[in-house]
């Protein structure tokens, strides 16, 4: 149903249910990571009238988890970017996570999707460190995932020397990749919308 993609490094699309209406995402070495992108797979839309609340957790040496508002998404809005960098210990407020289990490791963080109704998004405030960017989402998402593309596609690279014959493989040269991210890019800027013609 979600998905999230940490600082263009990390894609993670398995979710951990933890209600009927509560979803999370575990992210390893957060203090690492400025933004995440939360977005619908495209599958299984909110039912009408609900969206979904983002929430960030992260470990506090002093309260312990600390659950903080993000924003939301919703099935007009399918995707968000948050940036979770300097979030500061005690903005906690209400959430509805609880007093859920949560990782002990000092590095490791959370992502939270409640779903709730709209008319409750609406009242809520996200903390205003979050400042969700002003850039499109998707674009900015599309933009992250053709990079990763890329740097994944990349560090399988061969020089022709190192190549060794093998039929029953197929080789596509750094260069096609490059190409072919590069003419995405430039249709992406002229209009965001073109992937769905």
């Amino acid at each position: 149903m979600f998905g999230c993609l940490v600082a263009g490094r990390l894609v993670q699309t398995d979710a951990q249910q933890v209600a009927s209406d509560k979803f999370v995402f575990t992210l390893p070495d957060y203090e690492k990571v400025n933004h995440v992108v939360v977005f619908m797979l495209g599958t299984v839309p909110f039912p009408v009238g609900m969206g979904g609340a983002v929430y960030f957790s992260f470990p506090d040496p002093a309260v312990g988890q600390v659950w903080q508002l993000l924003g939301f998404i919703t099935n007009e809005k399918p995707s968000a970017i948050f940036r979770i960098s300097g979030m500061k210990a005690g903005e906690g407020g209400a959430h509805p996570f609880g007093m859920m289990a949560v990782p002990q490791a000092p590095s490791v963080a959370q992502v939270g999707v409640s779903i709730e109704s709209l008319d409750l998004l609406a009242q809520q405030t996200p903390v205003s460190t979050s400042a969700v960017s002003k850039v499109d989402s998707f674009t900015q998402f599309t933009q992250k995932m053709l990079e990763s593309l890329y740097n994944f596609t990349s560090s399988f690279a061969l020089s022709q020397s190192q190549m060794t014959p093998n039929p029953s493989e197929m080789f596509v040269p750094a260069s096609s990749i490059l190409k072919w991210y590069e003419n995405f890019q430039r249709r992406m800027m002229q209009n965001p919308n073109f992937w769905k013609t």
